[in-house]
């Protein structure tokens, strides 16, 4: 490495530091109102140099910076959050966008910088396809769940749409909201049922997209044939979020990496009850316990376990030890494909 240098991103600026570890000279500054098209620009100055490396912290805006150092030849390194915040250490001067970018400019240039994984591109399209889709899934639970508020509101007979087709249920609600609700009710109801119809259409334009690219991506059809419970969109999931080369040096910290390892307080000699991490990607570790609901059947392989676990705790203590088990076992397979698990056959 001849130029070696970290950025703080934010919406408004890029904030570097780097230092050219031959001639030991240091520039610092800011890329104001940063954007593509002025990143863009600004790295013009590297032009035919190879031995240029950068440090971006792998926050929001992180993946146009990498795409844009990709292109023109320097080496980009996403570095993890939390334990780049960790390599501080203690704080002794206040935390600054220019004491950011040195801090990773001195991990990466000490080989102390705590890398993440930089998936390709195609990969990171179908990560950001599937949590539009799970925003959808929230967006249309969380409509259906004001109906009910509603109708429980002003005392009318509740809704189940159980066993019925979308246009049937609809029909069925409209006709409870004009005999037991207000005006006002009315009008919740009908922007309610606007909103299902207009959430479900998209919902099946892009799980169908998903499907498509789940049967044709090498991992996510390994998984599917292998993993009771795991269908495409959960294949593709795992695939896209814990594939790759030596992604994971154990499935244990794939488990963390899904945020559904196991964390525990503790303070003056006393320790809360355990929690789950909630950190990493919200997406992947839904559809996890999603499949690991599937092994409530009496047809699942680890329908025993399921069923002790529930019996003692409770069914979504036992989902959640399921996922952990699915999260291990697709890490396992994935890294038997390696690199592969991304190829479109």
């Amino acid at each position: 490495m001849s130029i070696v240098g970290g950025f703080d991103l934010h919406r408004q600026q890029i904030t570097f530091d780097y230092v050219d570890t031959i001639t030991g000279e240091v520039k610092r500054g800011q890329i104001g109102n940063a954007d593509r098209r002025r990143l863009a620009a600004w790295l013009r100055r590297f032009d035919g140099r190879q031995d240029v490396e950068f440090a971006v912290e792998g926050c929001t805006g992180w993946r146009y910076v990498v795409e844009e150092l990709v292109r023109v030849g320097i080496t980009p390194h996403l570095a993890e959050p939390a334990d780049t915040s960790a390599a501080r250490g203690r704080k002794r001067h206040a935390k600054t966008d220019r004491t950011d970018s040195h801090l990773m400019r001195d991990l990466l240039l000490q080989g102390r910088l705590p890398s993440c994984y930089i998936p390709p591109s195609d990969i990171l399209e179908i990560r950001a396809l599937l949590e539009c889709y799970q925003d959808l899934r929230r967006d249309h639970t969380g409509w259906t769940q004001r109906i009910h508020a509603v109708l429980f509101h002003q005392g009318a007979p509740a809704w189940a749409a159980k066993g019925m087709s979308s246009n049937q249920a609809h029909e069925r609600l409209r006709r409870i909201a004009a005999e037991h609700l207000s005006p006002a009710g009315q009008t919740q109801v009908d922007v309610a049922l606007l909103m299902l119809d207009a959430t479900e259409a998209e919902m099946d334009i892009l799980r169908g997209r998903l499907v498509t690219s789940a049967k044709h991506l090498r991992g996510a059809r390994y998984l599917s044939e292998n993993l009771y419970g795991v269908g495409p969109l959960t294949a593709l999931a795992l695939t896209c979020w814990l594939g790759g080369a030596s992604r994971f040096s154990s499935s244990r910290k794939a488990v963390r990496f899904a945020g559904l390892d196991i964390t525990v307080y503790s303070s003056a000699g006393k320790r809360g009850p355990g929690r789950l991490s909630r950190q990493g990607p919200p997406v992947l570790r839904w559809f996890l316990y999603e499949a690991g609901k599937n092994h409530s059947r009496g047809s699942a392989p680890d329908h025993k376990y399921y069923a002790t676990v529930k019996a003692r705790i409770d069914g979504k203590r036992a989902a959640l030890s399921e996922a952990r088990k699915l999260a291990r076992q697709a890490v396992h397979l994935l890294n038997e494909l390696g690199d592969d698990a991304f190829i479109y056959d």
